[in-house]
């Protein structure tokens, strides 16, 4: 444990952001500039053995808390995804609730908030239904409260009978050549039940589709009939 006076303050070649302290001229520990002006470091002030403790516990608060904030730059997070990525760096346990407590304070992690993100993304980029968001964001560690208040709101969820109908009208030729009626909903099912949606709001969709499809191979079995030389 490094103790005695600063004799040196040196910004590190390849980060600016970052100092160099050395202690009785031989190099003590690398800070963030955060930490140096927490922990008041400057020429010629003395270091004991609490005031080392105080030095290092504050520089890893410091790394975790630019390490969640790197996370979040990637995409909104909740604070049980955001916990496990630090967790995985190895940071201390008292580090990191010093971090998510910290951006709480700031409005940058916010399970409530989260969830909405999460479910306005899914509605434009890959719809699902509400029991595949549900699903999502318990996998995210996503309060059930959180969730049941997110999930209550209809206007956000907007209407599953209309997801279905768009997602089932793109995936359609992908199951046109299944051999029957029952063959084409197990297959076609299936892909909706896996985007989250209930059979009650699927059966009208798929028997739908399914005669619109024969209807018109009976139409072009019809038009190549009449205009076929042998017909005449």
């Amino acid at each position: 444990m490094p103790v005695g006076t600063i004799t040196a303050l040196r910004a590190q070649e390849h980060d600016t952001q970052r100092v160099n302290v050395f202690i009785d001229g031989t190099f003590a520990i690398g800070v963030g500039l955060n930490t140096l002006t927490r922990e008041a470091l400057f020429v010629g002030k003395a270091i004991d053995e609490p005031a080392w403790s105080a030095l290092e516990r504050a520089e890893q608060h410091d790394k975790t808390l630019q390490a969640a904030m790197r996370y979040l730059d990637a995409r909104p997070r909740s604070s049980a995804e955001l916990r496990d990525k630090l967790r995985r760096k190895e940071f201390p346990p008292e580090a990191i609730d010093a971090a998510l407590a910290r951006l709480a304070t700031l409005g940058l992690v916010d399970d409530a908030s989260f969830a909405r993100f999460w479910v306005e993304n899914r509605q434009i980029i890959r719809p699902k239904g509400a029991r595949a968001l549900r699903d999502e964001l318990r996998r995210k560690g996503v309060d059930r409260d959180v969730i049941d208040a997110t999930m209550g709101d209809a206007e956000l969820l907007g209407d599953d009978a209309e997801k279905v109908w768009a997602i089932a009208r793109a995936a359609t030729h992908k199951y046109a050549d299944s051999a029957d009626k029952q063959t084409f909903k197990r297959r076609l099912g299936g892909y909706l039940q896996r985007r989250g949606f209930g059979f009650d709001v699927m059966r009208p969709v798929l028997d739908t589709l399914w005669a619109e499809l024969h209807n018109e191979e009976d139409e072009r079995g019809d038009m190549e009939e009449l205009g076929s030389p042998f017909s005449r």
